[in-house]
């Protein structure tokens, strides 16, 4: 019997759709040696930020506390229930959208919004007028003391508040972020996230396989 009937990858493709963020590094891979080119084995390097892509932002992205880093925690902590909720607001995630929301303690909440309907999260290209979540809506995922908050594009924040209110409400509170994923061909309801990061020593992010199941 098969436990699941659909799976739902929600990972974007790094080097093709990922969004760079301003200032981080690009994602690239070169080769080392290549079949093509009559060596024994394709090898390559891969050069990114440990945000790149679908990740994961870890409590220490914004804390120096040891055990905070993303390979402290045990890895129930990425395998979780999760809600799928589609945001009509084309610009901010507000409470108001979320009122009717039914959430549970422990719970990934992942909002799906104009980034993945558009497009937008998977176009390669940066774009500062993305849909964020607002600190009040952050304020309203702590009350609702849920473990993970994701979103469809490379961050969370609005562009350019260099005082990043809502990672630190968030991470602050020990819930993770998950950035970067694509929710367009998801629809709105109850799954099962699989969120595996890598085992990075002191790590304050991690790219992932996002999977969402049914």
């Amino acid at each position: 019997m098969v436990p699941y009937q659909t799976i739902y990858d929600i990972s974007v493709l790094l080097g093709e759709e990922a969004i760079d963020y301003p200032g981080d590094p690009p994602f690239r891979r070169e080769m080392l040696s290549s079949l093509r080119n009559g060596d024994a084995a394709d090898v390559s390097r891969l050069s990114m930020s440990a945000h790149a892509g679908a990740h994961l932002d870890a409590p220490s992205h914004f804390s120096d506390r040891p055990e905070c880093a993303i390979d402290r925690y045990p890895l129930q902590e990425f395998i979780l229930p999760a809600v799928v909720w589609q945001i009509k607001d084309p610009e901010t995630i507000r409470p108001v959208e979320l009122e009717s929301l039914d959430i549970r303690r422990g719970d990934a909440l992942l909002f799906k919004t104009a980034n993945s309907l558009g497009g937008r999260c998977k176009s390669g290209v940066f774009a500062e007028d993305f849909v964020e979540l607002s600190p009040e809506g952050a304020d309203f995922c702590l009350g609702k003391r849920v473990k993970l908050v994701g979103i469809d594009y490379i961050s969370v924040e609005r562009h350019g508040d260099g005082t990043y209110p809502v990672h630190r409400k968030l991470l602050g509170n020990d819930i993770f972020i998950l950035e970067g994923i694509n929710l367009a061909e998801v629809p709105a309801g109850r799954y099962t996230l699989i969120c595996l990061p890598l085992k990075i020593k002191g790590g304050e992010a991690s790219p992932v396989r996002a999977v969402l199941l049914r």
